[in-house]
């Protein structure tokens, strides 16, 4: 690899490289201060107990992580794999103009997520991109959980993918604004508690820091990685509050949200190991096993002859052949239609979800697959609270689909999605939209009517997500203007809630 000048480069070997375990075990500035003044109590135990193997795996380096001869490195980017930081610029300066061509191909990335290209020129076979959260104090437990599922998902899909190492950059640039000390706790802890569970599918990995980084997670990591039996029980006292739960994911109390290995499969104790290998060997057949006649359950409810506890597990199975096929089909045309996409977060920390409705043309798209991508798109968002925003602007008869789809849609969803979706902000309707979201809504799905805001104008839907959260069509914004004139910011008038 040639840097500009035409010099060669400084490949570093991660072999040459000494383990963390072989490193001091002394704990030094602010955690050794306060273990001294702190006693420990040696009758509890450490959820991040000594471990010689794990820290065998760990290496903290400071370097730029491009120069890391490893499997894999990680590039923290933005939403459109496009941002200009450090570690981005110079994996593109030594990667190629390859690089960001094949980027381009991916389409981008939603935050929290990892999608892989080659290495190119790196040393590295493979770069794994992924996008870290804008922190704001306000929702700092949205940004938690998405810096979390940032380090998760660059760590699944090096083990998707066999590699043997990794070499991780941090994660949240200083122009996301995430708060340095606060984001090493969750990186620490998050691939410590990979290591523990798949420790077996990766052989090391590296913190590749800067100066200022490397103070803080040289005064970190023993909280994560001790090494001796004495360095776990001074650190025990200082570890902060929330130390994750067993996957190293932010714990907020009133919703336990794990991300499980393999999201598409569950495991029920009650389960027998055919019903598993039922679920695990999907194939193409399985619409054929789907359990769509909701209506037919609730009757045998009523008969007495299904138990409520027994259609919804069957309803959970039904839902997870769904998510299985949404997981494995090739859904680049529905997504192409950019008709239905994640954006910022509303004004009390939820994820705004968006639907265009001019952009689905439902006379010529395939509504199965249509069905199967709003899973694919939804099934980890719904995990959390959110909203809904669709546009009905501009749209005619060809973009309306009809009762039946919809109520479809509504009885396949997992639970979460009706739980969770916070409110429906249906933007510019007309009269007769109305009139049939309405009746839609009384006779057909009732758990959806006290959901449903009908929105007028855009400063009514700015009162309740600023617009800089998001990403709306032009041709909306031109509507708008066009027949509500020029917006009011100064008091946005809110819709009816």
């Amino acid at each position: 690899m040639m840097d500009p000048l035409g010099a060669r480069s400084l490949i570093v070997d991660i072999q040459t490289l000494p383990c963390w375990a072989n490193s001091s075990d002394k704990v030094e500035t602010d955690s050794g201060r306060i273990s001294n003044e702190v006693p420990p109590d040696c009758s509890i135990p450490s959820p991040f107990p000594c471990r010689k193997d794990i820290n065998n795996k760990v290496i903290l380096w400071k370097g730029d992580v491009v120069l890391l001869s490893c499997t894999a490195i990680v590039n923290t980017s933005n939403e459109t794999l496009s941002d200009k930081n450090a570690v981005s610029e110079s994996i593109h300066l030594h990667a190629g103009a390859e690089l960001r061509d094949e980027l381009q191909k991916l389409k981008g990335c939603r935050t929290g997520e990892a999608k892989m290209t080659k290495g190119f020129n790196l040393a590295a076979r493979f770069i794994i991109h992924t996008v870290g959260p804008r922190y704001n104090a306000k929702y700092r437990t949205a940004a938690e959980s998405s810096l979390y599922s940032c380090y998760r998902s660059v760590l699944l899909l090096a083990r998707e993918h066999s590699m043997s190492s990794v070499g991780l950059c941090v994660i949240n640039t200083p122009k996301r604004g995430y708060p340095l000390e606060d984001a090493t706790n969750i990186a620490l802890r998050t691939v410590r508690r990979f290591l523990e569970k798949h420790g077996d599918t990766i052989e090391t990995v590296v913190f590749a820091v800067t100066d200022l980084e490397e103070a803080i997670y040289t005064k970190l990591m023993p909280l994560y990685f001790p090494r001796s039996l004495e360095e776990e029980r001074r650190c025990l006292p200082i570890l902060p509050a929330d130390v994750g739960n067993a996957e190293g994911e932010p714990v907020i109390a009133e919703r336990q949200i794990r991300i499980l290995d393999k999201p598409g499969i569950p495991r029920y104790e009650d389960e027998s190991d055919e019903e598993r290998l039922e679920l695990e060997y999907i194939g193409t057949h399985a619409f054929a096993k789907m359990e769509g006649d909701i209506d037919k359950q609730r009757r045998l409810i009523l008969q007495g002859q299904m138990s409520e506890a027994a259609v919804q597990k069957s309803h959970q199975r039904n839902y997870n052949r769904w998510l299985c096929r949404a997981r494995a089909d090739d859904l680049s045309d529905v997504a192409a239609l950019k008709a239905l996409y994640q954006t910022g977060y509303d004004k009390s920390g939820r994820t705004v979800v968006v639907i265009v409705g001019r952009n689905i043309p439902v006379t010529i798209i395939d509504l199965d697959k249509a069905l199967l991508y709003f899973i694919h798109i939804m099934d980890h968002i719904a995990a959390r609270e959110f909203v809904m925003v669709y546009f009905h602007t501009l749209t005619s008869d060809h973009n309306h689909p009809d009762s039946e789809f919809l109520k479809k849609l509504y009885d396949v969803v997992d639970v979460k999605y009706k739980k969770n979706m916070k409110a429906f902000y249906f933007v510019h309707p007309t009269f007769r939209s109305k009139v049939m979201t309405w009746m839609f809504t009384t006779f057909s799905v009732s758990g959806l009517k006290d959901k449903v805001h009908h929105v007028e104008t855009l400063p009514q839907l700015f009162a309740l997500i600023s617009p800089e959260q998001i990403d709306i069509p032009p041709f909306v914004l031109e509507y708008d203007a066009r027949v509500n004139g020029p917006y009011q910011y100064s008091c946005p008038s809110s819709p009816d809630l």
